[in-house]
This record gives structure tokens, sequence and C-alpha cells, in this order.
């Protein structure tokens, strides 16, 4: 009888610690200009910056974790309209009257009032600037020859806020016009297949502008083992979230 007891409280602490994984991203908080910048690790291409009161969401969907405690948003930047990534309902439950919400053009449709904003163009708010940048596909293709993110069609992202040069890459290759990227503190690289790049690539990226910390995103079931033995005594900081 003891060991059941034993077993059914391991067994509760088991269910209770999974759900609350569920329910709470993991944070990592880092040290900003303008006090401590907290990046929530969502899941999949979800992402959540916090800096003081200013909350800012990337890609909310709620397929990719729970958002019910989570905060409504300053600003939404959605990369591209693709349903792991755009989702529409949740967006509007974030937003609040005076919420700032960025997104490529086939976005827009989906979410009224949002802003376009394409390759090339940045955004000024109050403490943050963003920067509109490519994100597309070069050799991973559709079996009709197609690219899964064809260039034009969605956003990277290079945010700065806090002091600090934050690179969200959306749905994207190692393209050149990410090794043209300059004074990256923080980036967020996709590593799946067919959609986006394996290890080899988001190494290959990563070496050519050298941010400083380096988050693999958007993963899938990449063996995530394979981009810190690639990046290993490079001087970037390879740090693996769950987000899947």
């Amino acid at each position: 009888m003891k060991k059941k007891k034993i077993y059914l409280f391991i067994l509760f602490t088991m269910i209770v610690a999974t759900s609350f994984s569920q329910e709470t991203p993991a944070v990592d908080r880092i040290s900003s200009s303008g006090g401590a910048l907290d990046l929530y690790f969502i899941g999949h291409g979800s992402l959540m910056f916090k800096l003081n009161d200013k909350v800012i969401y990337i890609d909310p969907v709620r397929s990719s974790g729970d958002y019910d405690k989570m905060p409504q948003a300053d600003m939404i930047m959605i990369t591209h309209e693709h349903g792991d990534h755009l989702d529409a309902e949740l967006i509007k439950k974030l937003r609040k009257d005076n919420t700032v919400i960025l997104c490529n053009a086939k976005s827009a449709p989906s979410v009224p009032g949002s802003e376009i904003i394409k390759p090339g163009s940045v955004y000024k708010g109050e403490n943050i600037t963003v920067e509109a940048v490519y994100a597309y596909n070069i050799k991973n293709l559709r079996p009709d020859g197609m690219a899964y993110h064809p260039k034009g069609d969605g956003n990277g992202y290079v945010i700065t806020l806090g002091g600090k040069r934050i690179y969200v890459a959306g749905d994207t290759e190692n393209i050149p016009e990410m090794k043209e990227l300059k004074n990256i503190d923080i980036a967020f690289l996709p590593m799946n297949l067919p959609f986006t790049m394996t290890p080899e690539m988001v190494a290959d990226a990563a070496r050519s502008f050298n941010p400083k910390i380096l988050y693999p995103y958007h993963y899938g079931n990449t063996n995530t083992d394979e981009i810190v033995n690639l990046l290993k005594n490079t001087g970037i900081d390879v740090r693996i979230r769950n987000l899947k």
C-alpha cells in the first residue's frame, strides 16, 4: 500500500509539472539599457518580449501554447499568413485599442487595423524600432516547384528594444540578405525541413552575422545537438529552449 501511495504521488507530481510547463512558457531575462528584457518562449514560432510594461508578441498562435494568462499586447508582429504564424481570433483577444500590429501584405486582410510593413521599411515607435527584412526559401521547394515561402511574401524583423538588436527571422533559409545583418545581439533562426533550414544552414547564417546569442526556434523534431556542435568554439552562445 505504501509503494502504491508513493507511485500515485509521483504520478500526480508529473502530471502537475507537465500541466504547469504547458501553461507557463520558459523565460530568459536579458540585461538591457532599458531594464530587464524578458524573452518568453511560447512554442513553435510564437514569442513574447517584455520590457518594463511593454508587451510585444511575435506570431501569436494558440496552437503553440496557452495564452489564457498572458497579458494583452502593446505590439504584435506577424511574419506571414500561414496558420502556424497567424491566428486572427487570438489576436482579437490580445489586442487593445492602441495595439500596434505590423504584418506582411498577405496577413493584413485577416487583421483589420494592422499596418503593412515590407522588407526595407522601418517602423519607429516609443522606445522601439522595427526593421522588416526578407524571409524566403531558395532551395526548399514544394512538389510543384514553388518555394514554400516565396521572396517578398513574408517578413523577418530586426527589433531594437532596450538597446538590444533582436533578429526574429520568420520562415526563411540562410538567404544573402541575412548574411548582411550587422550588430545582432539576439537571433531567433528557424530550423526544420522542408520549410526552413537544416542545422548546417543555421550554422552558416550564424557564422556570417555573428549574433551574441542564438536561439534556434520553430525546430520541430530537428536534433538540436547538431547546431550546438556546429557552433562550438565560435563564441556564439547557442541556447536551446522548448520551442518545437
